[in-house]
């Protein structure tokens, strides 16, 4: 039996990323769509609870049928595996996004929320970004990488509730380097919200801003893609910050305090 591959992405169906990563994975197995029927960068884990969800045919052939969501990429999974999936996917895969979810990113991304949404479900999971923004990005020397890592996960398997966090650099030669598995380098947005004034004079805010990391030395994705190396952070839904455990314990100590308490 061919693989059963469940695909999406948060830029849209007809994204050119998600059209790259149907067409490598056509190639290994049967293919599942369903996608947000338009961008939605920036959802992360969000999902829909407040509206019914729309659910739109596009393509149905049969060993690939492309589906469109009103929703979030994490509704798009949920739906998805419940009434469109004749059974368990052998892998999810949400992509190729357009644009980098290295680092910090991670927790704004639709792409890498539909992964995570997945991983909890008790499947595997793999998210791919390239590092080029552009609508129309050259998706053609990170097909190899894509198709390597997709076949050697199904060939291995992960661990249990860990998904990848791929990303693929863009390098000024045009030569990818290789890859390498990476922790996710500490960052942060500095964002700005200003303030504009639209024809009618009133008020509007505009998310700008800059990112900032001072954390890209040897082993985090960051050194990894500025050298021209694909990153892979596997990456779960535990925020535990075991390092820090200690120190937290230290800060309020266990025993029988709660008489101090008022």
């Amino acid at each position: 039996m061919r693989p059963l591959f469940l695909i999406t992405n948060d830029d849209g169906y007809q994204s050119k990323g998600i059209q790259t990563l149907v067409n490598i994975a056509n190639e290994l197995g049967d293919v599942i769509v369903m996608a947000p029927e338009r961008n939605s960068s920036g959802l992360a884990h969000s999902f829909t609870g407040s509206r019914p969800l729309r659910v739109y045919t596009v393509i149905e052939e049969n060993s690939r049928k492309i589906y469109a969501c009103d929703g979030t990429p994490v509704d798009c999974i949920k739906v998805c595996t419940e009434h469109f999936c004749p059974r368990k996917p052998d892998l999810v895969l949400s992509g190729i996004n357009h644009g980098s979810n290295s680092s910090i990113n991670v927790l704004y991304s639709g792409t890498m929320g539909a992964v995570i949404e997945a991983s909890v479900s008790g499947m595997q999971a793999i998210g791919f970004s390239l590092l080029d923004f552009r609508p129309d990005a050259d998706f053609g020397p990170s097909v190899p990488y894509v198709k390597k890592i997709i076949e050697t996960v199904l060939k291995k398997g992960l661990p249990q509730q860990v998904a990848l966090n791929v990303n693929i650099p863009v390098p000024d030669d045009g030569i990818i380097r290789g890859i390498k598995v990476c922790r996710q380098s500490h960052a942060r947005w500095l964002d700005s919200y200003e303030k504009r004034t639209d024809p009618h004079g009133r008020p509007y805010y505009w998310l700008s801003g800059r990112f900032e990391c001072n954390d890209d030395g040897e082993g985090t994705d960051q050194r990894a893609l500025l050298d021209g190396y694909v990153s892979i952070v596997p990456t779960t839904t535990d925020y535990t910050h075991f390092m820090q455990m200690q120190a937290v314990k230290d800060i309020f100590p266990e025993g029988d305090n709660n008489r101090h308490i008022i």
